[in-house]
């Protein structure tokens, strides 16, 4: 019996080594080596070095100054983090769905409103807007920091990122940044500090 215990408690002790320390090691070591800037989080700081937020993890923006982020079933906590679980056919999801579209809608003008101004990401969490929806709030942004149109549409194709080497993903903006370049480049409404 005992040389059937050795080799199990053998093996248990081995590959906790290997694979519970070494690798997790190894792993870090490269990210770290390779990727710091990933590997920390992607942190966003402001002038005097206070972190403000990550360039990975979206937050979220309500005042009309500002680039709205797509929904989040969890609220932009990222502790929190998940979908909604309303299949597509739930009633209370298309209610919702459709009382958002139409308040985007009318705030535009009438135009078409693109499917992540009013659908929530798979975490809740997606930084990330398509350059449709970044477009689309260039009206509302301009009026509330009393600029042209023509100076935000500027900073907004300014931080659209195109697909990851070229084939993966969609063009998309990043929330976060593009606040920050505006806020960078024009003065804050007084309503917002």
């Amino acid at each position: 019996m005992l040389n059937q215990i050795r080799p199990a408690v053998v093996m248990i002790a081995l590959f906790t080594g290997v694979l519970g320390v070494a690798y997790p090691l190894a792993v870090t070591g490269v990210a770290q080596a390779a990727f710091p800037e990933q590997a920390n989080g992607s942190l966003v700081r402001d002038k005097a070095g206070q972190v403000v937020g990550s360039a990975l993890i979206g937050q979220s923006f309500a005042a009309p100054g500002y680039l709205h982020p797509r929904p989040s079933a969890a609220s932009y906590d990222a502790s929190a983090s998940s979908g909604s679980n309303l299949g597509p056919l739930n009633s209370d999801l298309i209610a919702r769905v459709k009382t958002d579209a139409e308040a985007l809608r009318t705030e535009a003008g009438g135009a078409v409103v693109p499917a992540d101004a009013v659908t929530t990401s798979a975490s809740g969490l997606d930084p990330h807007i398509s350059p449709a929806y970044a477009r689309l709030q260039i009206a509302r942004i301009a009026s509330a920091r009393g600029v042209g149109e023509a100076q935000v549409r500027e900073v907004i194709e300014q931080h659209v990122e195109g697909r990851t080497f070229g084939v993966l993903g969609q063009p998309r903006v990043n929330v976060l940044l593009t606040n920050r370049a505006l806020d960078a480049r024009f003065a804050r409404p007084a309503a917002e500090g």
